[in-house]
Order: C-alpha cells, then sequence, then structure tokens
C-alpha cells in the first residue's frame, strides 16, 4: 500500500467514525440482553442497575475529573450549574427507561425486548419533529418506515403487546428522549463528564428501589454482567454514542444503533431463540433502513451540517 492509499483509507476510516462508533455502541448494547435476562433472575433490576451504573461511572470518572466539563462548541452562556442540571434530567430519563426495559425483560424474550427497544428510530425523529418544528429529511421517514416493517417482522409478525412488552415499548420512548437531549447539547459538553454525570444519577436513582426490592444473589454470573455492562455498555458504549452526536444527528444515530436488535437476535438465535424466516427478513430490511438513512449523508457540504448543528438547539435557549 502507497502512502498515499495509506492517507486515503485513514481519511475515509475518519470520516465514518461516529457512523462506526454508534454501530459498535449498538453492538455493546445488544450483547447484553441475554446476560441482564439471567442476571435479573438471581438479583433485582434496580440492584443491577445501582450497582451496573456506579461501575460505568467510577470507570471513567478519572477521565472526566481531567477533561473538564466544557466541550468543543460551549456557549458563553454555559456554566456549570447548565451542565449539571441537563446531565441530572438525562440521568432521570435514562434511568426511568432501563427500569423499564429491565423490569419488562423479567417478562418478554430477550430478541422482544431488543426489538420493542428498537422502536426509538421511531420515536426519535417524531420527537425531533415536535420540538423543532421542521419535518424529518426524506431519507430519514423511508428507513423509518422500513424499519417499522422489519422490527414488525423481528417482533413476530404480531401486534400483541404483553406487560413486559408495554414497559419496553415505555424505555424505547424515553430512549428516543436521551438521543435527542444528548444531540442538542452533545457539542457544548465533554462527552466523558457528560457520560459520567448521567451514570451516577442513574445508579442514585435505581438505589432506594434497590434498598426495597433487596439485592437478591450476587453470585460471579451477576458479577461478570454487572462488569460487562458497567464498563462495555454503560461507559464505553455510552461515550461511543454521545461522542458521534457531535456530528450525526439524533435520527440518523437511531437508525444506525438498530444494529442493536439485529445482534440480540442473533444471540438470542444461540441460546435457542428462533425468529423463522419473516424474523431474519426484518433483520435484513433494518439493516436496508439503515443504508436508506445513510444515503447521500456524506455528500454534503460544510456550510450544510453546520447549518443543520446549529438548528439542534433547545428552543428555549438553554
Amino acid at each position: 500500500m502507497t502512502a498515499a492509499n495509506d492517507r486515503s483509507w485513514r481519511s475515509t476510516l475518519w470520516v465514518y467514525a461516529p457512523e462506526l462508533a454508534i454501530g459498535l455502541a449498538a453492538i455493546l448494547y445488544g450483547s447484553t440482553f441475554r446476560f441482564t435476562q439471567v442476571s435479573i433472575e438471581r438479583t433485582t433490576p434496580a440492584a443491577l442497575n445501582t450497582i451496573r451504573f456506579a461501575v460505568g461511572a467510577a470507570a471513567i470518572l478519572p477521565f472526566a475529573l481531567r477533561g473538564g466539563w466544557r466541550g468543543p462548541r460551549v456557549r458563553h452562556t454555559d456554566t456549570l450549574r447548565i451542565f449539571i442540571f441537563i446531565s441530572v434530567v438525562v440521568g432521570l430519563i435514562t434511568a426511568a427507561g432501563t427500569m423499564a426495559q429491565t423490569i419488562g425483560l423479567r417478562h418478554t424474550t430477550v430478541s422482544n425486548s431488543a426489538f420493542i427497544t428498537g422502536l426509538f428510530a421511531v420515536f426519535t425523529p417524531i420527537i425531533e419533529a415536535l420540538i423543532y418544528r421542521r419535518w424529518p429529511r426524506r431519507g430519514i421517514v423511508e428507513a423509518v418506515a422500513v424499519s417499522m416493517v422489519g422490527l414488525y417482522l423481528l417482533t413476530g409478525a404480531s401486534l400483541s403487546l404483553h406487560f413486559g412488552d408495554v414497559l419496553t415499548l415505555a424505555a424505547a420512548l424515553f430512549y428516543a428522549g436521551w438521543y435527542v437531549i444528548v444531540g442538542a447539547y452533545a457539542n457544548r459538553f465533554n462527552t466523558i463528564a457528560f457520560v459520567a454525570t448521567q451514570l451516577a444519577v442513574i445508579s442514585i436513582v435505581c438505589l432506594p428501589f434497590a434498598i426495597i426490592d433487596g439485592f437478591g444473589k450476587i453470585d460471579s454470573y451477576v458479577l461478570w454482567t454487572i462488569l460487562y455492562t458497567g464498563v462495555g455498555c454503560s461507559a464505553i458504549a455510552f461515550s461511543l454514542s454521545a461522542w458521534a452526536q457531535r456530528r450525526v444527528d439524533p435520527s440518523r444515530t437511531t437508525i444506525i444503533s438498530l444494529v442493536e436488535p439485529v445482534v440480540a437476535g442473533v444471540i438470542g438465535f444461540f441460546v435457542g431463540e428462533r425468529l423463522g424466516i419473516p424474523g431474519y427478513l426484518g433483520a435484513v430490511l433494518i439493516l436496508a433502513a439503515i443504508v436508506i438513512a445513510e444515503r447521500g449523508t456524506h455528500g454534503r457540504t460544510a456550510a450544510v451540517e453546520t447549518s443543520s448543528e446549529t438548528s439542534r438547539e433547545t428552543p428555549s435557549g438553554v
């Protein structure tokens, strides 16, 4: 490989680095469903989340303290107080989503949980449209439509929802809120500090519920799950996704994140859950939706990208 080709390859890799970061985060998210499902049969959802997110916060706390709270495009009106307020709000939203999803896993399958969670890809552009009062671009609308069909097939082509499914649906709505808010502040705050504060808030919120419900049995399997989900899924995946949203809007981020239910479906296959032909067709459609959402996104001019980022501001100007 010549030096010119090497530079070209690295340049291309960097251009797609945010999308690759989102994809890696989605793989990490999708790989945790089975571990979580088994663990909450031994411990309680609140206990698992309390310890998991505490581990995640502790893992990146040194980096957060070193980097400070300011991001690359911090505003002159931004203060530490605003940073803490937004981080706490996002942490509360994520805590609600995580508890709903974890409890829902007790009453549904790994595949169903992952696929219903994937509905955040539908809720996110709707929330964006309501907040910013603009219709999503055509590619996103097409991708959402295709992914909806894919998710429908993945869940067994059934519109019936059980208790666990309803809780998971609520989790998808909360996660959509996470994507929208993080997308609005990703450039204003330091990624690691932003995520570390959120993880700490989630752990604190879950702690009282863990005290009430108890901690169950914390055996070696649960400890492994806590370590893997705390560091891999919480600290690393949250940070990757938040960093990527500095250059990728929330709607595109959620479409790419649909790799998550596909990964969970693959893992579900190896533990005995069979999707059938419709399910696998649904997985293909989800991957096609990602291609549709990404189509032409890197052909935009820098001016258009800058304009798009500028428009992602909270209506209140906070």
